[in-house]
């Protein structure tokens, strides 16, 4: 068997980042050709990922990325399976690598960027090959789950990650000012994030979901012994009630609870005579 040096594990870790005492056996086992042993480690982690593909991920973290010029974004969420990984620096510079990839190349599906290239500090793997060796080099099964690109050539992206990456949001604003807009657009990225709307506007709620809720609430009215002639008026209310919960502009003002998001953005556009609109957003928390 020829002799392993030193210099040679070295060069091995840090390519792959596993450790050491793993790197001298892959050597070994390949007869020193360095190729062979990043393939060997490459296996070891498939066999892994393999083993642990039943496992559950409920841990990990969600992670922006928006472009210097706040034309672009990305929101993905990559799981593990324990916190104690989802902490590691290798779990979130791993995370961090994906979302650059991603958005340097403008990738709106987890399935196309499986297929890409990473930098040198991956060894130029393919995400889906990093993957297999960060499962190796981990020991638990890691999981790229939600990925959305968010294109804004007509406005600005804002995202906002709550602190300990578990919750966060990207919201897409469409002005004809962007230069003045993004302290708004952070306000608007943290409510999505805290209050948890599902469409933009009213306009956004589906009919035929309007028709069943007020039905729900109109057999519920009848219920509770209300008459006829009041139901039409409880329904309507409690209408409005669930507009305020689930519409973004409708809701209140996480900062303002005076305001709803709807008056926030009037009173921007008055005082600084600029258009603007939420277009749409994207809420991702652990798990969800």
């Amino acid at each position: 068997m020829s002799q392993i040096s030193a210099s040679d594990v070295k060069n091995l870790r840090d390519i792959t980042g596993v450790g050491m005492m793993d790197c001298k056996k892959a050597l070994e086992e390949s007869a020193g050709d360095m190729q062979k042993a990043i393939e060997y480690l490459r296996k070891k982690g498939a066999a892994l990922a393999a083993k642990r593909e039943g496992k559950e991920t409920g841990e990990g973290m969600i992670c922006i990325r928006i472009a210097p010029d706040r034309k672009s974004g990305i929101i993905l969420e990559l799981n593990c399976e324990t916190d104690f990984v989802a902490r590691g620096d290798d779990f979130t510079g791993f995370a961090g690598a994906l979302a650059e990839t991603a958005l340097s190349g403008r990738i709106a599906s987890t399935e196309t960027l499986m297929s890409q290239n990473l930098g040198d500090t991956y060894g130029g793997e393919t995400v889906e090959n990093a993957i297999m060796t960060l499962t190796g080099k981990l020991g638990e099964k890691i999981h790229l789950r939600h990925l959305v690109f968010c294109d804004a050539s007509d406005g600005l992206v804002e995202g906002y990650t709550h602190p300990g990456a578990q919750l966060g949001a990207i919201v897409r604003l469409v002005t004809d000012k962007p230069e003045l807009v993004g302290d708004l657009a952070k306000d608007l990225a943290m409510q999505v994030a805290a209050a948890a709307p599902v469409v933009t506007s009213r306009a956004d709620v589906p009919a035929d979901y309007i028709a069943s809720e007020s039905d729900i609430y109109r057999q519920q009215a009848l219920g509770q012994g209300k008459k006829e002639e009041f139901v039409d008026k409880i329904v309507i209310g409690r209408l409005e009630k669930y507009y305020q919960e689930v519409v973004l502009t409708e809701q209140s003002f996480i900062k303002d609870s005076n305001m709803k998001v709807s008056d926030v953005l009037a009173d921007f556009r008055k005082k600084q005579q600029a258009k603007v609109e939420v277009s749409s957003f994207v809420r991702y928390q652990l798990g969800e």
